[in-house]
């Protein structure tokens, strides 16, 4: 059973969380001090927003409105974020480890995504796509907090 409507909320819901996950990044840019992880950090934030075009495309597609705005509690996540950069003095560490967190929250939801059954064939394929964006994204992350932990 395919229900288009479905498969539009699914895709809205990936769209305001991947905008959360690029305005995570923005604000990770002008928490960190150091140049190279603000370059990863633009880098990732500009990928995140082509996920959102292309999510958005297949809305469109689908005859639904696209979602144009993140999540309430990705606003309280930034907030949270901009406070621990103050508590710690932009420590690159923390800002690190804080967006990295976000990353495993990102995906779970595109995981949750291609897990669903009440998604369709199709749908399926662009989440899919879209999700090999996010999971390098998280694996980068990863890797770099480990780096400085280690």
């Amino acid at each position: 059973m395919n229900d288009t409507s479905y498969d539009i909320r699914t895709l809205n819901g990936l769209i305001a969380t991947t905008l959360d996950s690029a305005e995570g990044y923005r604000t990770a840019v002008a928490d960190t001090e150091s140049h190279r992880f603000a370059d990863i950090f633009r880098s990732r934030a500009a990928e995140r927003e082509q996920v959102v075009q292309q999510l958005r495309g297949e809305v469109s597609r689908l005859g639904g409105t696209p979602e144009d705005s993140g999540t309430l509690l990705a606003g309280v996540h930034r907030a949270f974020l901009n406070l621990k950069a103050a508590i710690t003095g932009n420590d690159d560490a923390a800002v690190v480890s804080t967006v990295e967190e976000g990353e495993d929250h990102i995906k779970a939801k595109y995981e949750a995504a291609m897990a669903d059954d009440g998604v369709s064939a199709p749908v399926q394929a662009v989440i899919s796509t879209a999700y090999q964006s996010v999971r390098a994204g998280h694996d980068q992350m990863r890797d770099l907090k480990h780096s400085l932990v280690d």
